[in-house]
């Protein structure tokens, strides 16, 4: 199985280069989001400026990444397939599903955002960019940490930094409420 290192290296890359798309779209939508509130020639020139970064970073970046880890990882577990009898891989694929329906949830606010429906706010944005921190924490510890004990402890972090990352996003509203320009 020499090739086997090869097929993981590929399958981090697609992970690594899926996240940038999952981290960096939400601040997209928070910029486009905040665009629209500004008067025109301003509005209609960032907001067509920021659909089409959105769209390029979406289609040509996230999606072919994402479909491509997902392509890499079931090559591993074909190579592999006593992972799937451990219970750290059931509770990360779990964590993978998940993570697949916030990308399609994603996918959903891109479409509403390209039509320039806005249905929710910069701040919702804020909080719902921070999801895919907890999905790569949680996969991350999952697939490095690997015995029930740990992943335990992993979860209760991810939770714990779940609340933090709230606490945090509440603060810079704060911040941004004294200081707009911030």
């Amino acid at each position: 199985m020499e090739f086997y290192n090869y097929i993981k290296s590929l399958h981090l890359i697609f992970v690594i280069t899926w996240f940038a798309g999952l981290f960096y779209i939400p601040r997209l939508f928070i910029y486009q989001i905040e665009a629209y509130n500004k008067r025109s020639p301003e509005k209609e020139i960032l907001g067509e400026q920021l659909k089409l970064m959105a769209k390029r970073l979406w289609f040509i970046i996230t999606w072919p990444s994402a479909i491509l880890a997902v392509v890499f990882a079931v090559w591993l577990l074909i190579l592999q397939p006593s992972w799937l009898s451990q219970g750290w891989m059931h509770i990360k694929l779990l964590f993978v599903i998940l993570l697949i329906l916030y990308h399609l949830k994603t996918h959903q606010y891109f479409l509403q955002l390209q039509k320039d429906y806005i249905r929710y706010s910069s701040n919702f944005m804020r909080i719902w960019n921070e999801g895919a921190t907890l999905f790569l924490f949680a996969i991350v510890f999952l697939a490095i940490l690997k015995n029930s004990i740990n992943w335990i402890f992993g979860v209760l972090g991810i939770v714990l930094l779940a609340v933090m990352l709230m606490l945090a996003i509440r603060l810079y509203k704060r911040i941004r409420e004294k200081n707009p320009n911030a």
